[in-house]
């Protein structure tokens, strides 16, 4: 998936008000294809859409196929084609083409089914869909897939009629001081596929003056951390240079699974922060998964290039290419 959408839980919305539903899915892309493979398209019986396979520009004739699918009660494998010429004028620019896969609620994928899927989701529970489109097998799957998993990356395993959907949480940013670099990395964040949580009990500067339209918690980091929760889609950043406000939610990150800890200040200051963690009773192998000074090294000068320093160490981080 790129984005969260609510695909699957808008389609199992319109099944249980009886309207029906299907679900499209990109399961392969050729060329340069506005969407990724595992995007998904819900279609209600009433031709109603959430989600999106194309940007909109094979939306239309997904549509009609999804009805008709759904009046058959079997699953179709659609293939969307352009050639150079024309293209880019209706979004699949280079000649991209794109296959997707509609199911049925009910009929293919059962109710039970896609309900495991929506509860898993709103959860926080990274899973795998998992479905051979020659046998019509379908299952959901919580082990393996790992270095699909790791990169969000659907797609059909080689030399198989087997597509893996990936399911994984939406990535989620925790930011520990509304500050300067805050500003900038928070919306940064947000294009990059992040829901970002700021955290300042400091009224001055958590305010939606500063920070408009953005989850802003007044807390104290360590209560406000307990009760977001942190697992292995969430990164903490620590920017505060407050050891009363970054510590606590620190030693919180660091007993959980998140993938990145990243805490702003020099490398005198962060040499402290090791000091007091030790006292702390923390062993050199969890402290040394702190990013300190945060970000890559880029010769950022200015809270902007900060921010792009940071986001991109998080990256590498979760992609793997972390050195």
């Amino acid at each position: 998936m790129e984005r969260f959408d609510r695909s699957p839980e808008v389609a199992l919305e319109w099944y249980r008000a009886g309207k029906g539903a299907t679900l499209a899915t990109v399961v392969q892309t050729w060329g340069s294809a506005p969407r990724r493979v595992g995007a998904q398209l819900a279609i209600s019986g009433d031709g109603e859409i959430e989600g999106s396979v194309s940007g909109g520009c094979v939306e239309g004739a997904v549509i009609v196929e999804a009805l008709e699918a759904l009046e058959e009660g079997a699953s179709r494998m659609l293939e969307f084609g352009v050639s150079d010429e024309d293209a880019f004028a209706v979004g699949l620019a280079c000649g991209g083409t794109i296959r997707v896969l509609v199911e049925p609620i009910g009929s293919v994928m059962s109710e039970a089914l896609l309900t495991e899927l929506v509860a898993a989701r709103a959860a926080r529970d990274p899973v795998a869909y998992e479905v051979n489109v020659e046998t019509g097998s379908r299952r959901l799957v919580r082990e393996g897939h790992q270095q699909r998993m790791r990169m969000d990356r659907s797609g059909f395993e080689e030399g198989s009629a087997l597509f893996v959907a990936v399911h994984n949480p939406p990535l989620r940013l925790i930011v520990v001081g509304a500050v300067h670099i805050a500003q900038a990395l928070v919306p940064m964040a947000r294009i990059a596929g992040y829901d970002p949580v700021l955290i300042d009990p400091r009224e001055v500067f958590g305010s939606s003056d500063r920070f408009p339209g953005e989850e802003i918690r007044l807390d104290w980091p360590d209560e406000a951390v307990a009760a977001l929760g942190l697992d292995a889609r969430t990164a903490l950043v620590l920017l505060t240079h407050d050891p009363k406000l970054d510590d606590p939610a620190l030693e919180s990150a660091l007993r959980a699974d998140v993938f990145y800890i990243g805490a702003l200040g020099s490398g005198r200051t962060h040499a402290k922060r090791v000091e007091r963690l030790t006292a702390a009773g923390f062993s050199a192998q969890e402290i040394a998964r702190i990013h300190g000074p945060v970000g890559l090294d880029i010769g950022a000068a200015g809270p902007a290039e900060i921010a792009v320093s940071i986001l991109a160490e998080m990256t590498a981080v979760l992609r793997g290419k972390a050195e």
